[in-house]
């Protein structure tokens, strides 16, 4: 993919999808040096998001914003390695199943859960990796969840674009995000689809909310 834009004479920055989750970073790594040694004239620089769907997203969408305003590659790299910490990631499940084939409850803790209407609020950490934050009892509870820690980790929420990712639930993304214009008033909230590669490993009814904030733990 590299090679088309570098045979015609363009530079390359790639922002990838988080280490902790992927080999993806690491295997552009590599693939830059081999390139760069065939390509000696051009720039090959690799960044880890550690961000995934809209969280990544966003923080390409902010590369794109500098690159239009004229910044120089290097810029842009330097830009997204001092911030990719500071893009948030708030999400919540609405079936623990999925959490437990990927050995983030036990089958007993989602057995139980689920009994109870249990609902995982969960992160993405400093090191791009998934973490259980909380559990709250009911969907608009957890939906709420998104929003209060929103207002402890934004950081000037309201001159940003705020991205709000779902899987299949519409009306709950739209009921995050008349919550965010009304606590935040952001410049714009967009939302969006997760994706089916996010939404085969948590399930349908996935809302996710993204934003610059506070840097990540």
């Amino acid at each position: 993919t590299f090679e088309k834009y570098l045979e015609a004479g363009t530079d390359v920055l790639y922002l990838s999808f988080s280490s902790g989750m992927s080999g993806t970073y690491n295997n552009s790594v590599m693939v830059a040096k081999e390139l760069s040694e065939k390509y000696p004239d051009r720039k090959i620089l690799t960044v880890d998001t550690l961000g995934a769907s809209l969280g990544q997203g966003l923080v390409v969408w902010h590369a794109v914003q500098k690159k239009k305003a004229g910044a120089p590659i290097e810029e842009v790299q330097q830009w997204v390695q001092e911030n990719n910490r500071h893009m948030n990631h708030w999400f919540t499940v609405n079936d623990l199943n999925h959490l437990k084939r990927g050995g983030r409850l036990s089958a007993s803790a989602a057995l139980v859960g689920t009994m109870l209407g249990i609902k995982p609020v969960l992160n993405v950490d400093a090191a791009g990796k998934l973490a259980l934050i909380e559990k709250v009892r009911g969907r608009r509870q957890a939906l709420n969840a998104l929003v209060s820690h929103m207002e402890q980790t934004q950081e000037d929420a309201g001159n940003q674009v705020i991205f709000i990712g779902h899987s299949a639930c519409q009306q709950d993304a739209e009921y995050v995000k008349d919550r965010v214009e009304e606590e935040f008033h952001p410049e714009k909230v967009v939302v969006g689809d997760l994706g089916p590669t996010i939404s085969a490993h948590t399930s349908t009814d996935t809302i996710a909310l993204f934003f610059l904030g506070k840097e990540r733990k």
